[in-house]
């Protein structure tokens, strides 16, 4: 298996009657999630479930080539979109190559996400970097109109435009949107930008193994087809619903049985910093499926040992609803022995010898020992190491054991209806049309 999960850390905390009392909620929960009655919730963006055997071959090939052609005439993608348009790549780039990716050097073309904020500064940062190079763009939208994307499009295609003219600035294009409608679509219809598929069935955090993540993952030079195939098997892994035999719903168990006995926040945790990315995209997957109704496990991460300078005291002896989901790397990406030093002047000698990787093992030792004592449960998801292959294993893993999970606690995982409502306050304040009632309320709110 890709993926162990270790419960050593759990026993004072979990019990086997625990676990067997939940059985009966984990198989209900399977079996909503694979019903295709009209009345169970969000059965209608399950696509993701079999996506990995199902996925669009001859979309697939075109996706290698369309990153292929950008290798060739671009120096820089830049990537528009904002939450699961974005951050499922972001994080597999940094995963499998490295968060210093763009300054490393490679065959590859640097990578900036925009759209994802309305900065001033962020964006007209990257403007700058692609009026002195050759840059194509993958915009992400399945509509078109969400307006931190909508408004990056415009100004990095008019870039385009400036530089190439209409007819080259098209061919730099890529649009990830809707097959059939939509804002984005009509435009990329209009004007000729080779597109992909959103699917209509899989939803934006569960998007990353579709076109929206795979096209900026292949530009970097991941490999997409060991990063399916790792998918896959994580799929066939996860067929059961059995808790004893299956660690992804045992997971998404043993996370609703700490959240019942009081520890409603779970820090995801992992000791490598290209990590760092994967626990924005957790981040996302869990709290907007679970954060409804006024139920959820609030998600939260950190890196170790860099936070523990800063977050360790509040884990260590702060409020007692944290539990950690600790990610742990069996085979570091590369490795590093610290030499001897004559003097010894910083009294580091008793680790001459010994690697990197070895230290920070027991970093991780230490600390889960020490955070345990303190009264924090800890999960740990051993992965053989961060690659492609290991990567596709845990993105199934986390987005199925999510699943499960929200059901058991009695939501519809894959709706997100708090999400529309500082869009329509946001709107309202910048004048659109069809929002001057709201608008008028808002303002008197503020300005009182």
């Amino acid at each position: 298996m890709a993926i162990k999960l270790n419960c050593k850390y759990l026993s004072s905390f979990v019990s086997e009657a625990d676990i067997a009392a939940v059985e009966g909620e984990v198989k209900d929960a399977y079996e909503k999630l694979y019903s295709k009655k009209a009345t169970a919730a969000g059965n209608d963006f399950h696509g993701w479930l079999n996506l990995p055997e199902n996925y669009d071959k001859e979309e697939f090939a075109r996706i290698k080539a369309a990153a292929e052609k950008i290798n060739k005439d671009s120096d820089v993608l830049v990537v528009i979109g904002i939450g699961g348009s974005y951050l499922g790549a972001r994080a597999a780039i940094e995963f499998c190559k490295s968060k210093n990716y763009n300054v490393i050097a490679k065959d590859t073309p640097k990578i900036f996400f925009v759209g994802n904020s309305l900065s001033p500064t962020e964006i007209s940062e990257v403007l700058a970097i692609c009026k002195n190079c050759d840059f194509s763009v993958n915009v992400i939208s399945k509509s078109g109109t969400t307006t931190e994307p909508a408004v990056a499009f415009r100004l990095f295609k008019a870039l385009l435009v400036e530089k190439y003219g209409e007819k080259e600035a098209a061919g730099r294009i890529y649009a990830t949107t809707d097959k059939v409608k939509g804002t984005l679509k009509e435009m990329a219809d209009s004007e000729g930008y080779q597109t992909f598929v959103v699917p209509d069935d899989v939803g934006g955090r569960f998007s990353v193994l579709t076109a929206v993540g795979l096209l900026p993952i292949a530009v970097a030079g991941v490999d997409i087809d060991a990063l399916m195939k790792g998918a896959f098997d994580s799929m066939k892994k996860c067929e059961n619903a059995d808790v004893l035999s299956n660690d992804c719903c045992k997971y998404a168990a043993i996370r609703n049985i700490l959240l019942r006995k009081g520890k409603n926040v779970e820090m995801m945790v992992s000791y490598e910093p290209d990590y760092t990315m994967m626990n924005e995209w957790f981040k996302q997957l869990y709290g907007e499926s679970e954060g409804k109704n006024n139920k959820g496990i609030f998600p939260s991460s950190a890196i170790y040992s860099t936070d523990l300078h800063s977050l360790g005291q509040y884990v260590q002896e702060g409020q007692r609803q944290l539990f950690e989901t600790v990610v742990i790397f069996n085979e570091p990406k590369c490795d590093i022995v610290i030499d001897k030093d004559e003097n010894n002047s910083d009294g580091l000698n008793f680790i001459a010898g010994k690697t990197m990787s070895y230290v920070n093992s027991k970093a991780f030792e230490g600390t889960i020992l020490a955070h345990t004592d303190g009264d924090v449960p800890n999960i740990v998801l051993e992965v053989d190491k961060m690659d492609e292959y290991n990567l596709g294993y845990l993105i199934y893993f986390l987005e199925k054991a999510c699943a499960v999970s929200g059901y058991m606690l009695g939501v519809n995982p894959f709706d997100q209806p708090g999400v529309e409502s500082y869009k329509k306050n946001m709107f309202a304040l910048l004048g659109k049309p069809g929002y001057e009632e709201l608008a008028d309320s808002l303002k008197k709110r503020i300005d009182g």
